[in-house]
């Protein structure tokens, strides 16, 4: 099969590997009729998350059609047009059982490694590294899925592949980040980063109640999509006078709640941006903390700050004192994805929202590699990419 696989930073290829092939009573085979190029796989092709491999397939934004089912998947059956989660869950641990999936405690194989890192493992991710189990993803014509009896959702006739996708990761993603920053009515959500997880946590956001949203972004095309198609109003990040100007259409308040849908490679202008450029550049530091620094400073006291945006390790300069005097609660972590695919299913269905006003740019699998790099360079206004193998 055809499959794009990892070989260094900036280096992907789609190439002809194995197929895979059940290991397990509970897995399912899937082939993929629609996968993406998240954000998230970015930080693997810039070489910033450890224990890749060369060789390794990426991709954990994936859905297809099931081809073959282990004797102890009994929910899914042979032709069903299902949605797989990008955490990979078992069903059956504390964490399973209270709808926290990301966190599962038996969905990792490789635990040891995860640990000697982050203190205990979480759950197993489609094509994200070793440390993350080391499972093939989806950017690929085949798909193994381990525990198929508890993580993909059937797709009906009447939704489309475009509109179903994104609930293997982004949409999800982008409703718990609105639902981490307990909006009531009337209150302000601003959001760092306009790219997928970021328009749609604006959709998210007025659909839990927000009255007023605020991107912010540098992106030309970005702040035009989030002020055309979310209804946000816009601000730029690079913007010096960002955190008084959210003071002002606050009322001196601040923002009631802070998304930071960017993570460990914001960007920026600032001194604090340029430091940290140059401590990522030679490993002294893992993420690049501007955005959140901002977030922090920008949100109320006594607010919110909720972080969809991946971090990897360790960061610099936290403003731990201004997060503690002003009383702020931080929300963050891995999506618990099956928690929200049925009810975010039905939302698509009733019409409430279309995810896949998000795309930009439609390629074939083949065509993988320069998906990326546009994607990357945020060339040709590209804002999202799906591949169809």
């Amino acid at each position: 099969m055809r499959a794009l696989c990892w070989h260094g930073t900036n280096d992907v290829r789609v190439e002809t590997v194995p197929e895979p092939t059940l290991l397990n009573s509970r897995d399912a085979l899937i082939k993929t009729t629609l996968t993406a190029i998240c954000g998230s796989d970015l930080h693997l092709y810039h070489g910033f998350i450890p224990t890749m491999e060369k060789g390794d397939i990426l991709g954990h934004e994936f859905m297809g059609e099931v081809v073959e089912v282990g004797t102890d998947v009994s929910n899914l059956k042979k032709g069903d047009r299902v949605v797989v989660p990008f955490a990979i869950a078992c069903g059956n641990c504390l964490f399973c059982k209270t709808q926290m999936y990301s966190l599962c405690d038996n969905s990792n194989p490789n635990a040891k490694m995860a640990e000697k890192v982050y203190g205990h493992s979480t759950a197993g991710l489609f094509g994200y590294s070793h440390m993350f189990g080391g499972f093939a993803g989806g950017q690929a014509q085949y798909v193994r899925v381990p525990f198929a009896d508890v993580g993909p959702i059937k797709v009906p006739e009447s939704i489309s592949d475009e509109k179903a996708l994104f609930l293997s990761d982004i949409f999800p993603t982008a409703y718990m980040a609105a639902e981490n920053c307990n909006i009531e009515a009337g209150d302000t959500v601003a959001i760092w980063g306009s790219g997928p997880v970021g328009q749609l946590a604006i959709r998210c956001a007025y659909l839990l109640g927000a009255e007023k949203v605020i991107a912010i972004d540098h992106v030309p095309e970005r702040k035009v999509m989030a002020h055309d198609k979310g209804k946000a109003e816009v601000l730029d990040s690079n913007d010096g006078d960002l955190l008084e100007k959210l003071n002002e259409m606050t009322g001196g308040r601040g923002p009631d709640a802070c998304i930071d849908a960017v993570g460990m490679e914001a960007h920026g202008t600032s001194v604090d941006a340029i430091y940290d450029y140059a401590k990522q550049a030679v490993r002294l530091e893992t993420d690049r903390p501007h955005v959140l620094r901002q977030a922090i400073q920008a949100c109320r006291k006594g607010g919110t700050v909720s972080i969809p945006g991946v971090y990897g390790g360790f960061i610099d300069k936290f403003p731990i004192g201004a997060a503690f005097s002003k009383g702020l609660t931080f929300k963050m972590g891995q999506t618990h994805v099956q928690r929200y695919t049925k009810p975010l299913l039905e939302r698509i269905e009733r019409g409430e929202i279309d995810p896949s006003f998000i795309i930009t740019h439609r390629m074939n699998l083949d065509q993988a590699a320069q998906g990326y790099q546009t994607f990357d360079a945020k060339k040709e206004g590209c804002i999202k990419v799906v591949l169809k193998p």
